[in-house]
């Protein structure tokens, strides 16, 4: 089966790693289509946001590693395969949220070979701490792309959760961290959701 001059066993956990992260496409987001047709997955949501973030690259900081960015997005919600989708509005949740990510984490990267298994963590922890301008802004990217979605299904799950403006202000902070152009542009949206009642 294996091509001659190939490391099976590298490529063996190659495999085992793209057939198990196969499985993002059935992790639904509470997030709808932007047609209101039906919820997102997962897959959908790390191609479109590696897609956003090659399309706004314009509006990253200076000397920001756009290719590391898109890395960093179609890499990091992996783990929601074991720790499923966590809602960013929901509290309770959101306390057991970096236990589970980590274990998954530590679970489904480790099934790469030792090489890329260490780049890939690496770059979801990257993603995770902020501490780097690629890090913030595929955050900015990650925050702003379902605020998108809620606009324009008229509130989406804003309307369906109950969400306040306070409450999406508060997130729009993380969006200007990693863009000032696209945090102003998201805080414009939220101020327009609240008068067209889409926020409580």
């Amino acid at each position: 089966m294996f091509a001659s001059g190939v490391d099976h066993e590298r490529l063996t956990s190659q495999l085992r790693f793209i057939l198990e992260t196969d499985k993002l496409k059935r992790i639904l987001r509470r997030n709808m289509l932007v047609d209101g047709s039906r919820r997102e997955n997962d897959a959908e949501h790390s191609w479109h946001l590696a897609l956003t973030a090659r399309v706004f690259a314009e509006y990253a900081p200076e000397g920001t590693d756009i290719d590391r960015v898109v890395e960093m997005l179609v890499l990091h919600d992996i783990v929601e395969i074991d720790a499923g989708d966590t809602f960013v509005y929901d509290a309770q949740d959101s306390v057991s949220q970096p236990e589970r990510e980590r274990s998954a984490a530590d679970r489904i990267y480790s099934l790469l070979p030792e090489d890329q298994a260490a780049h890939a963590r690496a770059l979801w922890d990257e993603f995770e701490e902020r501490t780097t301008p690629e890090a913030r802004f595929a955050k900015a990217i990650d925050r702003l792309a379902p605020m998108l979605a809620n606009w324009h299904t008229e509130g989406g799950t804003w309307v369906r959760y109950g969400i306040t403006a306070a409450q999406v202000r508060e997130k729009v902070k993380t969006i200007a961290e990693g863009s000032e152009a696209l945090g102003a542009y998201a805080l414009a949206l939220t101020e327009d959701a609240a008068r067209r009642g889409y926020l409580r």
